[in-house]
């Protein structure tokens, strides 16, 4: 990770969409894992992952509603400007409350490959070590390069899929950390 980057806390009063004006989530998705007859396949699915100026006004009511039920959001700053952002729900979910939630994990595009999503990670697990949790789970996007990061992080399928999280986005991959 570049010397240069600040990784700190993101207060809820500097949650609101001017935050993002340097951040580029675009991303080029040619392929996504899928779960066919119990089997983990990799399809040729292709989108174009982008967000609107309407996205961002949502994340930001998303991420400003995160921290304040307990939860924490981080941000990864270059040169003043936020270039990957991580949360972590407040709410441990799960049968016996063993999973906090990672709500969001991204890097703007101009700053990928460079450890800034690693090191989001890494706060993100000490988020949820704080809250006392056993496991961080994720419900993730299901493209390549999404799910080699996780896996490259050491995450797994989640050993018990949230119904809530399943229904949101029934083609991401359900999955844990092992904190």
């Amino acid at each position: 990770m570049d010397a240069g980057v600040e990784i700190r806390v993101i207060s809820k009063d500097l949650l609101v969409p001017e935050l993002f004006a340097g951040f580029d989530r675009f991303q080029e998705v040619k392929r996504c894992w899928r779960k066919v007859e119990g089997q983990w396949v990799l399809k040729d699915v292709p989108f174009t992952e982008d967000w609107t100026p309407e996205d961002y006004r949502l994340l930001c009511r998303k991420l400003f509603r995160c921290v304040e039920a307990g939860g924490a959001v981080w941000g990864a700053f270059a040169a003043g400007a936020l270039k990957g952002f991580a949360c972590v729900e407040g709410k441990p979910i799960g049968s016996r409350g063993q999973y906090a939630v990672l709500a969001e994990l991204h890097v703007s595009r101009d700053c990928r490959r460079q450890g800034l999503g690693r090191a989001l990670f890494e706060k993100a697990v000490e988020s949820a070590r704080k809250l006392g949790v056993e496991k961080l789970y994720i419900s993730a996007m299901s493209a390549e390069e999404s799910q080699a990061f996780y896996r490259g992080m050491g995450c797994v399928e989640a050993e018990e899929y949230d119904p809530y999280h399943v229904k949101l986005e029934p083609c991401d991959c359900q999955m844990e950390y092992k904190l």
